[in-house]
């Protein structure tokens, strides 16, 4: 089978699943079970509509309560608006055009709001987003099509190792930035050489965001061209938007950020046409259509002829008058959009209609180890020199259709390339977060004990503890996992993780003030784990005053963070051995290496111990002399 052939077949199965999925919840679930899983804003009321781009009428609605509340609505996705009397009749369906916190802007192609909008309560459902799949195919069609093009097609024979990229005439040579050590200069003079492909590996720690920023600056100082700088993430983009804005690039943000800095939303396109030049003329003439539609909407629905035919010449002024709007604001859009230095965006959104046709002299992904492939290839068509930055020893891309992590979607085109070019990998070997003790296993293990911790941070520990490292062993205590509807949890471990913590956080209090209590996260495997470990956390009196300082969520949700204690509850404890999502290894290597100070690792020995990873972690920490047992804190059967 073609190759592009293949990775569509795979997006199509993952695609036919995941609306699967997403329309069992909407039409099998209740309106409050919806606003939980963050596909349904209810309720809602309308607050300002007004003429948008084309014939779309934008409708502002904004939440009324749980405000604040986590939800999966982003910019560009489909959406229904429903009636609460009645939400399978009175529905009217759009896109996002903005997202906020609790307000959400919607673009519905109809010349005026249906009257049961200002009738009672109305919600908005989040649709399955097709667009993005739309997106990805597309590229993968593209990528066949250009693929045995002689001069376009070039890139892509390279990416697939069907044509030879020679080795970096630069590859000697280092940068010469004094704020970054050898390896990341190292990166940065081989991004800036000849090869068209450039692979950036960065370990937890080891300052990949800041070596890509420096490098997207040296590249654009050396090439005066306009560079597409993306991530599967909005999280990530927004972070890398922030960081090149710090360093004085020209950065324009497409799509919204979801972050809250109110500098964030500046350097979003949308904000920067809102304060172009041209922005005064803009307003007038949206001020004089919104002033035909306004004539138009008061006519009645029982009406003559000639109102009738007023009322269609309102809306053909309106209409004529938006078209003078959107040429204008393309225009504002342009000038900003060819002034800047780097567009940032998700991969799906470096196809914005704003930039869809734009090409640049490089395209650089970050987070690309978390990417799928066919979305990279959205953004990979867009230049002829690509930089991927990421680790592939950590969190794997999200794949809902299959649970077999080592093949199909799971396999990435960081990895493919990996393989392909081990000369144009430029690996970041020295970390600035962890104490050597807890950098040491995940070296080994995972990147071949390249890895040192910088001098700054090797020795870093708490007050008067002279251990970064403990396991403790629940086996043989009689601590029993449970699974309702596959759901897994252990209460006799949640005990136990509650107790420890609390003894620590007392322990801490002798030698810590307020300001400077060390930060603590406690990381689960499984939801249910994290949120029992919540309910015994949160609710305990003696732990409130330290409670400031500590974070529960499950591994995916702790990716990118660092803290100063790290709590890890392992909560598999079965005969059968069975340990589920622990045998990914990746997400065991996020959950510890999140720890700058100390490491403390809670689990049954006997039920991870068949693990080639576990038994070497325990024998690791035996090794340093910091294994323990729950037996030691008076916990067990008996």
């Amino acid at each position: 089978m073609d190759y592009f052939d293949g990775l569509s077949s795979l997006l199509l199965e993952e695609q036919n699943y995941d609306r699967s999925m997403h329309e069992i919840l909407l039409k099998r679930s209740h309106v409050q079970e919806r606003k939980a899983q963050g596909v349904t804003w209810f309720p809602v009321a309308m607050v300002h509509s007004e003429l948008g781009r084309g014939d779309y009428l934008n409708i502002t609605v904004q939440k009324s309560n749980n405000l604040g509340e986590a939800h999966r609505f982003r910019f560009g996705m489909p959406v229904a608006l429903f009636s609460n009397f009645s939400p399978d009749d009175d529905r009217v369906y759009g896109t996002i055009s903005y997202i906020g916190a609790d307000r959400m802007q919607i673009a519905l192609r109809v010349d005026e709001a249906p009257d049961w909008i200002r009738r009672g309560k109305i919600g908005v459902d989040l649709l399955f987003d097709e667009n993005a799949y739309r997106e990805m195919h597309q590229a993968l069609r593209r990528a066949k099509e250009l693929r045995g093009d002689l001069t376009q097609g070039k890139l892509i024979r390279q990416i697939l190792g069907e044509e030879v990229v020679s080795a970096n005439a630069s590859e000697a040579v280092l940068a010469d930035n004094p704020t970054l050590n050898i390896s990341q200069n190292r990166a940065i003079a081989h991004i800036l050489g000849e090869s068209p492909i450039s692979i950036l590996h960065g370990p937890p720690g080891t300052g990949k965001t800041t070596t890509l920023i420096h490098a997207v600056h040296a590249l654009w100082k050396q090439t005066k061209k306009q560079i597409l700088l993306v991530a599967p993430s909005n999280t990530a983009v927004d972070l890398l938007t922030e960081r090149l804005d710090n360093v004085g690039m020209s950065v324009v943000r497409i799509g919204n950020p979801v972050r809250v800095s109110p500098h964030l939303q500046q350097l979003s396109l949308d904000a920067q046409v809102s304060s172009h030049a041209a922005q005064k003329e803009l307003k007038s003439l949206v001020k004089q259509a919104n002033a035909y539609l306004d004539m138009a909407h008061k006519y009645k629905r029982n009406f003559g002829h000639a109102e009738r035919e007023q009322r269609k010449a309102l809306f053909t002024e309106a209409r004529k008058l938006r078209t003078e709007i959107d040429r204008l604001q393309d225009f504002m859009s342009n000038d900003i959009l060819d002034k800047a230095h780097v567009i940032t965006a998700t991969l799906v959104g470096a196809n914005h209609y704003a930039v869809r046709d734009r090409k640049y002299a490089a395209t650089f992904i970050d987070e690309a180890a978390q990417a799928l492939e066919p979305a990279c290839w959205i953004a990979l068509l867009k230049a002829e020199k690509i930089v991927l930055a990421g680790d592939h020893c950590q969190l794997p891309p999200t794949v809902k259709s299959s649970k077999k992590s080592h093949e199909g979607l799971y396999v990435t085109l960081f990895e493919k390339l990996m393989a392909i070019y081990p000369k144009q990998v430029s690996l970041l070997d020295v970390q600035y977060r962890m104490n050597t003790a807890i950098m040491t296993y995940p070296s080994s293990v995972l990147y071949g004990n390249k890895l040192q911790a910088s001098p700054q941070v090797a020795d870093r520990r708490l007050r008067s503890d002279d251990a970064p490292v403990v396991f403790i062993d629940t086996a043989g205590a009689g601590f029993e996992e449970t699974e309702d509807d596959g759901a897994i949890a252990n209460v006799e471990e949640a005990m136990f993780v509650h107790k420890h913590l609390l003894e620590t956080a007392m322990n801490l209090n002798a030698s810590y003030g307020t300001d400077s209590f060390p930060s603590i996260g406690v990381i689960a495997p499984y939801r249910k784990q994290t949120h029992l470990l919540k309910e015994l956390i949160q609710n305990d009196a003696a732990i409130q005053p330290f409670i400031h300082a500590i974070q529960i969520n499950t591994i995916d949700s702790f990716q990118g963070q660092e803290k100063d204690i790290i709590y890890i509850s392992l909560t598999r404890t079965n005969e059968r051995q069975q340990i589920g999502f622990l045998q990914d290894v990746r997400r065991m290597n996020v959950a510890m290496t999140r720890a700058k100070k100390k490491l403390i690792v809670i689990g049954d020995s006997v039920t991870i111990g068949q693990h080639p990873f576990y038994k070497g972690f325990i024998d690791y920490v035996e090794s340093i002399h910091q294994y323990r047992t729950v037996w030691e804190w008076g916990m067990g059967i008996g």
